[in-house]
Protein backbone atom coordinates (compact mmCIF):
# COMPACT_ATOMS: atom_id res chain seq x y z
CA UNK A 1 0.00 0.00 0.00
CA UNK A 2 2.88 2.12 1.08
CA UNK A 3 4.52 1.38 -2.79
CA UNK A 4 1.30 2.45 -4.43
CA UNK A 5 1.05 5.87 -2.43
CA UNK A 6 4.66 6.64 -3.11
CA UNK A 7 3.96 6.13 -6.62
CA UNK A 8 1.14 8.54 -6.86
CA UNK A 9 2.88 10.95 -4.90
CA UNK A 10 5.77 10.93 -7.54
CA UNK A 11 3.25 11.42 -10.64
CA UNK A 12 1.85 14.41 -8.86
CA UNK A 13 4.83 15.83 -7.99
CA UNK A 14 6.16 15.13 -11.73
CA UNK A 15 2.75 16.93 -12.89
CA UNK A 16 3.22 19.93 -11.03
CA UNK A 17 6.89 20.47 -12.18
CA UNK A 18 5.37 19.76 -15.45
CA UNK A 19 2.98 22.17 -15.37
CA UNK A 20 5.61 24.81 -13.39
CA UNK A 21 7.98 24.42 -16.74
CA UNK A 22 5.27 24.94 -19.33
CA UNK A 23 4.03 28.18 -17.43
CA UNK A 24 7.58 29.14 -17.38
CA UNK A 25 7.78 28.41 -21.02
CA UNK A 26 4.94 29.11 -23.23
CA UNK A 27 6.36 27.79 -26.58
CA UNK A 28 6.47 24.83 -25.14
CA UNK A 29 2.43 24.61 -24.23
CA UNK A 30 2.72 25.62 -28.22
CA UNK A 31 4.28 22.95 -29.34
CA UNK A 32 2.44 19.85 -27.25
CA UNK A 33 -0.95 21.72 -27.93
CA UNK A 34 0.23 21.46 -32.22
CA UNK A 35 0.79 18.06 -31.28
CA UNK A 36 -2.08 16.89 -29.84
CA UNK A 37 -4.34 19.21 -32.17
CA UNK A 38 -3.89 17.93 -35.61
CA UNK A 39 -6.87 20.63 -37.31
CA UNK A 40 -4.35 23.51 -37.19
CA UNK A 41 -4.47 25.69 -40.60
CA UNK A 42 -0.87 25.59 -41.21
CA UNK A 43 1.59 22.72 -40.40
CA UNK A 44 4.85 21.30 -40.71
CA UNK A 45 6.87 22.73 -43.82
CA UNK A 46 6.16 19.48 -45.04
CA UNK A 47 2.37 20.20 -45.29
CA UNK A 48 3.22 23.87 -46.77
CA UNK A 49 4.14 22.19 -50.29
CA UNK A 50 1.11 19.98 -50.50
CA UNK A 51 -1.35 20.10 -52.98
CA UNK A 52 -4.78 20.93 -52.70
CA UNK A 53 -7.30 17.94 -52.21
CA UNK A 54 -9.54 17.54 -55.17
CA UNK A 55 -13.32 18.08 -54.61
CA UNK A 56 -15.01 14.80 -55.80
CA UNK A 57 -16.30 16.75 -59.05
CA UNK A 58 -12.61 18.41 -59.44
CA UNK A 59 -10.43 16.91 -62.22
CA UNK A 60 -7.73 14.85 -61.11
CA UNK A 61 -4.50 16.60 -59.40
CA UNK A 62 -0.65 15.23 -60.41
CA UNK A 63 1.22 15.31 -57.74
CA UNK A 64 4.57 13.77 -58.67
CA UNK A 65 7.64 16.41 -59.30
CA UNK A 66 9.43 13.64 -61.18
CA UNK A 67 6.49 12.13 -63.81
CA UNK A 68 4.97 14.93 -65.86
CA UNK A 69 0.79 14.46 -65.74
CA UNK A 70 0.86 14.29 -70.05
CA UNK A 71 -2.62 15.12 -70.47
CA UNK A 72 -4.64 16.38 -66.90
CA UNK A 73 -6.00 13.64 -66.31
CA UNK A 74 -3.40 11.30 -64.39
CA UNK A 75 -3.04 8.15 -66.38
CA UNK A 76 -0.06 9.43 -68.59
CA UNK A 77 -2.27 8.73 -71.51
CA UNK A 78 0.12 9.11 -75.27
CA UNK A 79 -3.23 10.89 -76.70
CA UNK A 80 -4.69 13.48 -74.69
CA UNK A 81 -7.73 15.09 -74.98
CA UNK A 82 -6.77 18.20 -73.42
CA UNK A 83 -10.36 17.65 -71.23
CA UNK A 84 -8.80 19.51 -68.14
CA UNK A 85 -6.01 20.55 -66.46
CA UNK A 86 -4.29 20.41 -62.91
CA UNK A 87 -5.98 21.99 -60.25
CA UNK A 88 -3.86 24.55 -57.93
CA UNK A 89 -1.53 24.52 -55.23
CA UNK A 90 -2.67 25.65 -51.35
CA UNK A 91 -0.99 24.85 -48.30
CA UNK A 92 -4.26 23.34 -46.99
CA UNK A 93 -7.44 22.22 -48.60
CA UNK A 94 -9.80 25.13 -48.52
CA UNK A 95 -13.27 24.53 -47.29
CA UNK A 96 -15.08 27.40 -49.92
CA UNK A 97 -17.30 28.09 -46.93
CA UNK A 98 -14.54 30.16 -44.90
CA UNK A 99 -15.51 33.43 -44.71
CA UNK A 100 -18.80 33.10 -46.02
CA UNK A 101 -21.76 34.15 -44.63
CA UNK A 102 -23.19 31.36 -42.84
CA UNK A 103 -26.15 29.64 -44.24
CA UNK A 104 -25.61 31.13 -47.92
CA UNK A 105 -26.88 29.50 -50.91
CA UNK A 106 -28.22 30.76 -54.59
CA UNK A 107 -30.15 27.60 -55.37
CA UNK A 108 -27.95 26.88 -58.63
CA UNK A 109 -27.72 23.57 -59.22
CA UNK A 110 -24.53 21.85 -60.90
CA UNK A 111 -24.26 19.49 -63.23
CA UNK A 112 -22.47 16.44 -63.17
CA UNK A 113 -18.86 17.07 -64.96
CA UNK A 114 -19.22 13.41 -66.52
CA UNK A 115 -22.15 15.17 -68.84
CA UNK A 116 -19.91 17.84 -69.78
CA UNK A 117 -19.14 17.41 -73.78
CA UNK A 118 -17.14 20.56 -75.32
CA UNK A 119 -18.00 21.47 -78.55
CA UNK A 120 -14.94 21.29 -81.08
CA UNK A 121 -15.47 24.57 -82.69
CA UNK A 122 -14.49 26.12 -78.69
CA UNK A 123 -12.60 23.53 -77.70
CA UNK A 124 -9.31 25.06 -76.05
CA UNK A 125 -11.08 28.33 -75.65
CA UNK A 126 -10.42 28.47 -71.85
CA UNK A 127 -7.48 29.94 -70.00
CA UNK A 128 -8.67 31.34 -66.59
CA UNK A 129 -6.72 30.92 -64.07
CA UNK A 130 -7.57 30.47 -59.74
CA UNK A 131 -6.03 32.61 -57.50
CA UNK A 132 -2.90 31.74 -56.83
CA UNK A 133 -2.46 32.05 -52.72
CA UNK A 134 1.00 31.48 -52.14
CA UNK A 135 1.69 30.64 -48.34
CA UNK A 136 4.74 30.97 -45.60
CA UNK A 137 4.94 29.98 -42.36
CA UNK A 138 6.77 32.09 -39.47
CA UNK A 139 7.96 31.86 -36.43
CA UNK A 140 6.71 33.85 -33.32
CA UNK A 141 9.42 36.45 -33.14
CA UNK A 142 9.22 37.07 -36.76
CA UNK A 143 5.36 37.40 -36.24
CA UNK A 144 6.11 39.96 -33.14
CA UNK A 145 8.06 41.58 -35.69
CA UNK A 146 5.50 41.99 -38.34
CA UNK A 147 2.84 43.09 -35.98
CA UNK A 148 5.43 46.17 -34.38
CA UNK A 149 6.36 47.23 -38.29
CA UNK A 150 3.45 46.43 -39.99
CA UNK A 151 0.44 48.85 -40.23
CA UNK A 152 -2.74 48.18 -41.80
CA UNK A 153 -2.33 50.58 -44.58
CA UNK A 154 -5.64 51.37 -46.43
CA UNK A 155 -8.35 50.44 -43.96
CA UNK A 156 -11.21 51.12 -46.75
CA UNK A 157 -13.86 52.24 -43.20
CA UNK A 158 -16.70 53.64 -44.50
CA UNK A 159 -16.91 52.12 -48.25
CA UNK A 160 -20.36 50.37 -49.01
CA UNK A 161 -21.27 47.79 -51.52
CA UNK A 162 -24.62 47.12 -53.38
CA UNK A 163 -25.21 43.63 -53.59
CA UNK A 164 -26.84 44.27 -56.87
CA UNK A 165 -23.50 45.23 -58.30
CA UNK A 166 -20.78 43.55 -56.18
CA UNK A 167 -22.69 40.07 -55.42
CA UNK A 168 -19.21 38.35 -53.46
CA UNK A 169 -19.08 41.35 -51.02
CA UNK A 170 -22.84 40.10 -49.78
CA UNK A 171 -21.43 36.95 -49.94
CA UNK A 172 -19.47 37.60 -47.14
CA UNK A 173 -19.77 37.27 -42.72
CA UNK A 174 -19.17 39.99 -41.18
CA UNK A 175 -15.41 39.93 -40.96
CA UNK A 176 -14.76 38.78 -44.09
CA UNK A 177 -15.86 42.63 -44.97
CA UNK A 178 -13.96 44.30 -42.96
CA UNK A 179 -11.33 42.41 -44.60
CA UNK A 180 -13.11 43.15 -48.22
CA UNK A 181 -12.95 46.61 -47.96
CA UNK A 182 -9.36 46.25 -46.90
CA UNK A 183 -7.89 44.92 -49.68
CA UNK A 184 -10.27 46.64 -51.87
CA UNK A 185 -8.73 49.79 -50.43
CA UNK A 186 -4.99 48.67 -50.38
CA UNK A 187 -5.45 47.30 -53.93
CA UNK A 188 -6.52 50.92 -54.82
CA UNK A 189 -3.56 52.45 -54.02
CA UNK A 190 -1.21 49.81 -54.66
CA UNK A 191 -0.52 49.12 -50.97
CA UNK A 192 1.47 46.23 -51.27
CA UNK A 193 2.51 45.00 -47.56
CA UNK A 194 -0.14 45.67 -44.63
CA UNK A 195 -1.71 43.77 -41.27
CA UNK A 196 -4.82 42.09 -42.04
CA UNK A 197 -7.42 44.09 -39.82
CA UNK A 198 -9.02 40.81 -38.71
CA UNK A 199 -7.97 37.59 -37.01
CA UNK A 200 -7.96 35.74 -40.65
CA UNK A 201 -7.26 31.87 -41.63
CA UNK A 202 -5.60 31.16 -45.06
CA UNK A 203 -8.99 29.59 -46.58
CA UNK A 204 -10.53 32.68 -45.07
CA UNK A 205 -7.96 34.73 -46.91
CA UNK A 206 -8.07 33.08 -50.08
CA UNK A 207 -12.21 33.21 -50.36
CA UNK A 208 -12.07 37.01 -49.25
CA UNK A 209 -9.51 38.06 -51.88
CA UNK A 210 -11.17 35.93 -54.35
CA UNK A 211 -14.56 38.17 -53.48
CA UNK A 212 -12.63 41.48 -53.90
CA UNK A 213 -11.17 40.16 -57.25
CA UNK A 214 -13.71 39.16 -58.75
CA UNK A 215 -16.34 41.88 -57.89
CA UNK A 216 -14.14 44.50 -59.47
CA UNK A 217 -12.66 44.63 -62.74
CA UNK A 218 -12.03 47.98 -62.77
CA UNK A 219 -8.58 46.95 -60.58
CA UNK A 220 -6.64 45.75 -63.37
CA UNK A 221 -3.10 45.76 -62.23
CA UNK A 222 -4.18 43.70 -59.47
CA UNK A 223 -2.57 40.13 -60.22
CA UNK A 224 -4.88 36.96 -59.02
CA UNK A 225 -2.14 36.12 -56.56
CA UNK A 226 -1.05 36.92 -53.36
CA UNK A 227 1.11 35.55 -50.67
CA UNK A 228 0.67 35.80 -46.93
CA UNK A 229 2.37 34.94 -43.80
CA UNK A 230 1.20 32.97 -40.94
CA UNK A 231 1.89 31.76 -37.74
CA UNK A 232 1.35 28.11 -36.40
CA UNK A 233 -1.74 28.44 -34.85
CA UNK A 234 -3.29 29.28 -38.94
CA UNK A 235 -3.51 33.08 -38.62
CA UNK A 236 -2.59 35.42 -40.76
CA UNK A 237 -0.03 38.80 -39.75
CA UNK A 238 1.09 40.02 -43.50
CA UNK A 239 -1.05 40.07 -46.55
CA UNK A 240 0.99 41.26 -49.87
CA UNK A 241 -0.54 41.96 -52.75
CA UNK A 242 0.75 41.20 -56.16
CA UNK A 243 0.65 44.03 -59.24
CA UNK A 244 0.83 43.60 -63.22
CA UNK A 245 3.36 46.14 -65.32
CA UNK A 246 0.37 48.54 -65.63
CA UNK A 247 0.92 49.57 -61.80
CA UNK A 248 4.29 50.64 -62.87
CA UNK A 249 2.64 54.05 -64.54
CA UNK A 250 -1.07 53.56 -63.74
CA UNK A 251 -1.77 57.07 -64.54
CA UNK A 252 -1.01 56.03 -68.37
CA UNK A 253 -2.94 52.73 -68.03
CA UNK A 254 -5.99 54.23 -66.52
CA UNK A 255 -6.13 57.17 -69.19
CA UNK A 256 -5.59 54.26 -71.96
CA UNK A 257 -8.23 51.67 -70.36
CA UNK A 258 -10.99 54.43 -69.91
CA UNK A 259 -10.39 55.91 -73.61
CA UNK A 260 -10.37 52.66 -74.73
CA UNK A 261 -13.73 51.60 -73.18
CA UNK A 262 -15.56 54.52 -73.59
CA UNK A 263 -14.89 53.94 -77.57
CA UNK A 264 -17.46 51.45 -77.06
CA UNK A 265 -19.56 52.56 -73.94
CA UNK A 266 -20.23 55.93 -76.57
CA UNK A 267 -22.19 54.31 -79.52
CA UNK A 268 -23.90 52.34 -76.44
CA UNK A 269 -25.70 54.84 -73.89
CA UNK A 270 -28.35 55.74 -76.48
CA UNK A 271 -29.50 52.62 -77.17
CA UNK A 272 -33.46 51.97 -75.68
CA UNK A 273 -32.63 49.29 -73.35
CA UNK A 274 -30.66 47.03 -71.44
CA UNK A 275 -30.68 44.27 -73.71
CA UNK A 276 -29.22 46.45 -76.53
CA UNK A 277 -26.68 47.48 -74.51
CA UNK A 278 -25.55 44.20 -73.63
CA UNK A 279 -26.00 42.78 -76.93
CA UNK A 280 -24.12 46.14 -78.32
CA UNK A 281 -21.52 45.59 -75.92
CA UNK A 282 -21.38 41.80 -76.71
CA UNK A 283 -21.04 42.20 -80.13
CA UNK A 284 -18.36 45.38 -79.99
CA UNK A 285 -16.05 42.86 -77.72
CA UNK A 286 -16.16 40.03 -80.21
CA UNK A 287 -15.09 42.17 -83.05
CA UNK A 288 -11.64 44.30 -81.00
CA UNK A 289 -10.67 40.95 -79.47
CA UNK A 290 -8.75 38.27 -80.64
CA UNK A 291 -8.59 34.93 -78.31
CA UNK A 292 -4.84 34.56 -77.78
CA UNK A 293 -3.95 32.24 -75.19
CA UNK A 294 -0.31 33.29 -75.12
CA UNK A 295 -1.62 37.57 -74.64
CA UNK A 296 -0.24 39.19 -71.73
CA UNK A 297 -1.94 40.30 -68.42
CA UNK A 298 -4.31 37.85 -69.75
CA UNK A 299 -6.13 37.42 -66.78
CA UNK A 300 -7.31 41.48 -67.00
CA UNK A 301 -9.86 43.39 -68.56
CA UNK A 302 -6.94 45.55 -69.83
CA UNK A 303 -5.87 42.87 -72.04
CA UNK A 304 -8.83 42.92 -73.77
CA UNK A 305 -9.96 46.70 -73.85
CA UNK A 306 -6.32 47.79 -74.72
CA UNK A 307 -4.33 44.73 -75.65
CA UNK A 308 -6.83 43.36 -77.78
CA UNK A 309 -5.72 40.07 -77.14
CA UNK A 310 -6.80 38.07 -73.97
CA UNK A 311 -8.26 34.62 -73.16
CA UNK A 312 -11.85 34.39 -71.44
CA UNK A 313 -11.12 35.91 -68.12
CA UNK A 314 -10.03 39.07 -70.09
CA UNK A 315 -13.29 38.63 -72.12
CA UNK A 316 -15.36 38.00 -69.10
CA UNK A 317 -13.47 41.28 -67.22
CA UNK A 318 -13.88 43.21 -69.63
CA UNK A 319 -17.75 42.34 -70.41
CA UNK A 320 -18.62 42.76 -66.72
CA UNK A 321 -16.92 46.10 -66.53
CA UNK A 322 -18.25 47.60 -69.27
CA UNK A 323 -22.06 46.30 -68.05
CA UNK A 324 -21.58 47.85 -64.86
CA UNK A 325 -20.60 50.90 -66.38
CA UNK A 326 -24.04 51.22 -68.03
CA UNK A 327 -25.37 49.93 -64.49
CA UNK A 328 -26.46 47.00 -65.68
CA UNK A 329 -25.69 43.78 -62.69
CA UNK A 330 -23.15 41.77 -64.09
CA UNK A 331 -21.23 39.12 -62.65
CA UNK A 332 -17.78 37.61 -63.14
CA UNK A 333 -18.20 33.62 -63.45
CA UNK A 334 -15.71 31.02 -62.81
CA UNK A 335 -16.06 26.94 -62.92
CA UNK A 336 -15.14 24.09 -65.37
CA UNK A 337 -15.93 23.69 -69.59
CA UNK A 338 -13.31 21.23 -70.03
CA UNK A 339 -10.71 23.52 -68.20
CA UNK A 340 -11.20 25.84 -65.99
CA UNK A 341 -13.02 28.94 -67.82
CA UNK A 342 -14.82 32.15 -67.19
CA UNK A 343 -17.94 33.70 -67.82
CA UNK A 344 -20.66 36.30 -67.14
CA UNK A 345 -23.67 36.37 -65.57
CA UNK A 346 -25.95 39.30 -66.26
CA UNK A 347 -28.66 40.80 -64.93
CA UNK A 348 -32.05 41.87 -66.68
CA UNK A 349 -35.51 43.02 -66.13
CA UNK A 350 -36.78 39.06 -65.78
CA UNK A 351 -33.76 37.23 -64.66
CA UNK A 352 -30.45 35.81 -64.76
CA UNK A 353 -28.27 34.78 -68.17
CA UNK A 354 -25.20 33.32 -68.81
CA UNK A 355 -23.33 34.50 -71.30
CA UNK A 356 -19.91 33.57 -72.40
CA UNK A 357 -18.26 36.07 -75.06
CA UNK A 358 -15.22 33.94 -75.35
CA UNK A 359 -16.97 30.86 -77.35
CA UNK A 360 -19.26 33.05 -79.07
CA UNK A 361 -16.18 34.90 -80.45
CA UNK A 362 -15.40 32.15 -83.29
CA UNK A 363 -15.96 32.66 -87.03
CA UNK A 364 -17.84 35.43 -87.71
CA UNK A 365 -19.20 35.75 -84.12
CA UNK A 366 -22.05 33.69 -82.67
CA UNK A 367 -24.82 34.02 -80.41
CA UNK A 368 -24.71 30.27 -79.15
CA UNK A 369 -23.60 31.25 -75.66
CA UNK A 370 -25.59 34.43 -75.24
CA UNK A 371 -28.38 34.92 -73.04
CA UNK A 372 -28.80 30.94 -71.96
CA UNK A 373 -30.27 29.30 -68.84
CA UNK A 374 -28.33 27.12 -66.39
CA UNK A 375 -30.21 24.01 -68.43
CA UNK A 376 -28.76 25.24 -72.04
CA UNK A 377 -25.23 25.30 -70.00
CA UNK A 378 -25.65 22.25 -68.33
CA UNK A 379 -24.00 20.21 -71.00
CA UNK A 380 -20.63 22.59 -70.94
CA UNK A 381 -20.46 24.37 -68.08
CA UNK A 382 -19.90 23.46 -64.04
CA UNK A 383 -20.17 26.74 -61.68
CA UNK A 384 -17.33 26.28 -58.89
CA UNK A 385 -15.52 28.26 -56.06
CA UNK A 386 -17.64 31.23 -54.79
CA UNK A 387 -19.73 31.24 -58.40
CA UNK A 388 -21.79 28.37 -56.84
CA UNK A 389 -23.57 31.08 -54.52
CA UNK A 390 -24.23 33.49 -57.52
CA UNK A 391 -27.88 33.55 -58.75
CA UNK A 392 -29.23 30.76 -60.78
CA UNK A 393 -30.17 31.48 -64.38
CA UNK A 394 -33.89 31.00 -65.31
CA UNK A 395 -34.41 33.97 -67.54
CA UNK A 396 -36.67 33.81 -70.60
CA UNK A 397 -37.74 37.00 -71.92
CA UNK A 398 -34.59 37.74 -73.82
CA UNK A 399 -33.62 34.01 -74.39
CA UNK A 400 -32.31 32.50 -77.96
CA UNK A 401 -33.75 36.55 -79.63
CA UNK A 402 -30.57 36.38 -81.75
CA UNK A 403 -29.84 33.14 -84.67
CA UNK A 404 -27.63 30.65 -83.26
CA UNK A 405 -24.68 29.46 -85.99
CA UNK A 406 -25.92 26.19 -87.63
CA UNK A 407 -23.22 23.56 -86.43
CA UNK A 408 -20.89 22.32 -89.35
CA UNK A 409 -20.71 19.35 -90.44
CA UNK A 410 -17.42 18.30 -92.43
CA UNK A 411 -14.07 16.36 -92.76
CA UNK A 412 -12.59 15.37 -89.44
CA UNK A 413 -9.65 17.53 -89.98
CA UNK A 414 -12.22 20.52 -90.31
CA UNK A 415 -13.26 19.90 -86.88
CA UNK A 416 -9.43 20.21 -85.48
CA UNK A 417 -8.66 23.48 -84.78
CA UNK A 418 -6.07 25.54 -86.86
CA UNK A 419 -3.03 27.21 -85.80
CA UNK A 420 -4.37 30.61 -86.70
CA UNK A 421 -7.18 29.31 -84.19
CA UNK A 422 -5.29 28.94 -80.95
CA UNK A 423 -4.22 32.71 -81.30
CA UNK A 424 -0.09 31.25 -82.09
CA UNK A 425 1.87 32.53 -85.06
CA UNK A 426 4.16 30.39 -87.27
CA UNK A 427 6.99 31.58 -84.29
CA UNK A 428 5.60 29.34 -81.92
CA UNK A 429 5.45 26.07 -84.10
CA UNK A 430 8.44 23.61 -83.74
CA UNK A 431 10.22 21.03 -86.61
CA UNK A 432 12.70 19.72 -84.03
CA UNK A 433 13.46 18.65 -79.95
CA UNK A 434 16.64 20.82 -80.25
CA UNK A 435 14.45 24.20 -81.24
CA UNK A 436 11.49 23.10 -78.42
CA UNK A 437 13.69 21.99 -75.44
CA UNK A 438 15.16 25.75 -76.22
CA UNK A 439 12.48 27.24 -76.29
CA UNK A 440 11.10 25.83 -72.81
CA UNK A 441 14.08 26.76 -71.24
CA UNK A 442 13.81 30.04 -72.52
CA UNK A 443 10.35 30.68 -71.33
CA UNK A 444 11.29 29.22 -67.70
CA UNK A 445 14.43 31.58 -67.95
CA UNK A 446 11.85 34.79 -69.26
CA UNK A 447 8.94 33.85 -66.45
CA UNK A 448 10.66 32.71 -63.30
CA UNK A 449 9.73 31.19 -59.87
CA UNK A 450 5.83 31.05 -59.49
CA UNK A 451 2.96 29.30 -61.67
CA UNK A 452 2.30 30.35 -65.21
CA UNK A 453 1.46 28.75 -68.26
CA UNK A 454 3.13 28.49 -71.53
CA UNK A 455 2.08 26.91 -75.51
CA UNK A 456 4.25 25.49 -78.10
CA UNK A 457 3.08 23.43 -81.33
CA UNK A 458 4.71 20.36 -83.08
CA UNK A 459 5.06 20.05 -86.32
CA UNK A 460 4.15 16.10 -87.46
CA UNK A 461 2.94 12.93 -85.40
CA UNK A 462 7.10 11.85 -85.42
CA UNK A 463 8.36 14.89 -83.49
CA UNK A 464 5.00 14.72 -81.03
CA UNK A 465 5.98 10.69 -80.55
CA UNK A 466 9.67 11.66 -79.54
CA UNK A 467 7.94 14.68 -77.91
CA UNK A 468 6.12 11.93 -75.52
CA UNK A 469 9.15 9.61 -75.34
CA UNK A 470 10.78 12.58 -73.96
CA UNK A 471 8.54 12.95 -71.25
CA UNK A 472 8.03 9.82 -70.46
CA UNK A 473 11.69 9.08 -70.05
CA UNK A 474 12.55 12.01 -68.25
CA UNK A 475 14.46 13.60 -70.81
CA UNK A 476 12.96 16.67 -71.11
CA UNK A 477 14.99 17.22 -67.51
CA UNK A 478 18.75 17.24 -68.81
CA UNK A 479 17.21 18.96 -71.82
CA UNK A 480 16.33 21.97 -70.11
CA UNK A 481 14.27 21.84 -66.88
CA UNK A 482 17.62 21.17 -64.69
CA UNK A 483 19.69 23.78 -66.09
CA UNK A 484 16.85 26.71 -66.18
CA UNK A 485 15.79 25.73 -62.69
CA UNK A 486 20.18 26.17 -61.79
CA UNK A 487 19.96 29.42 -63.65
CA UNK A 488 16.78 30.98 -61.36
CA UNK A 489 18.19 28.89 -58.13
CA UNK A 490 15.40 27.29 -57.87
CA UNK A 491 14.50 24.11 -55.47
CA UNK A 492 11.38 22.38 -57.15
CA UNK A 493 9.66 22.35 -60.31
CA UNK A 494 5.94 20.61 -60.98
CA UNK A 495 4.71 20.59 -64.35
CA UNK A 496 2.06 19.65 -66.12
CA UNK A 497 1.35 18.97 -69.91
CA UNK A 498 -1.77 18.67 -72.77
CA UNK A 499 -1.66 18.09 -75.97
CA UNK A 500 -4.36 18.86 -78.54
CA UNK A 501 -4.39 17.72 -82.54
CA UNK A 502 -4.19 20.81 -84.59
CA UNK A 503 -5.22 20.66 -87.96
CA UNK A 504 -2.11 19.91 -90.44
CA UNK A 505 -0.61 17.15 -88.30
CA UNK A 506 0.26 19.52 -85.94
CA UNK A 507 0.23 19.45 -82.02
CA UNK A 508 -0.79 22.29 -79.86
CA UNK A 509 1.12 21.58 -76.33
CA UNK A 510 0.09 23.38 -72.99
CA UNK A 511 2.87 23.69 -70.52
CA UNK A 512 1.52 24.39 -67.10
CA UNK A 513 4.62 25.43 -64.60
CA UNK A 514 5.39 25.68 -60.69
CA UNK A 515 8.46 26.84 -59.96
CA UNK A 516 9.64 27.33 -56.59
Amino acid sequence: MKKILYVLLGMFIAFYAFAVVCMLNPELSETIGRLLNADSDIGSDEVMTARRTPDRTEPDVPTSDSEPDLDGNGDNGKYPDGEHAAEESAVEAPDDSQGVEEGISSGYIPPEQSQIVIPEAVSGRNGYRQVQDEQEQVDETEAERLRTQLDTGHTGDGLEFDARYYPYYAMLNEKGQHLYRQIYANGQERYRAFAPVEDVTAGELRNIFSAVYNDHPELFWMETAYSGKYVRNGQCVEIDLQFNETARDLDSAKRLFDENAEQILRGVRSLPDNYEKEKAVHDALLERISYNMGAGMNQSAYSALVNGQTVCAGYARAFQYLLQELEIPCYYCTGFAGESHAWNIVMLDDGFYNVDTTWDDTGNGTYDYFNKTDADYASSHIRRELSVYLPPCNGQAYRNLEPEEEPETDTEDRMLRSLADTGLTQEQVFTDMQGYYADCYGQMISNGRGRYVFYSVLEGEELFDEWYRGYQGNDYRQAYMENAMTEMGAAACEITLEAEPLQDERYLIRHELYVR
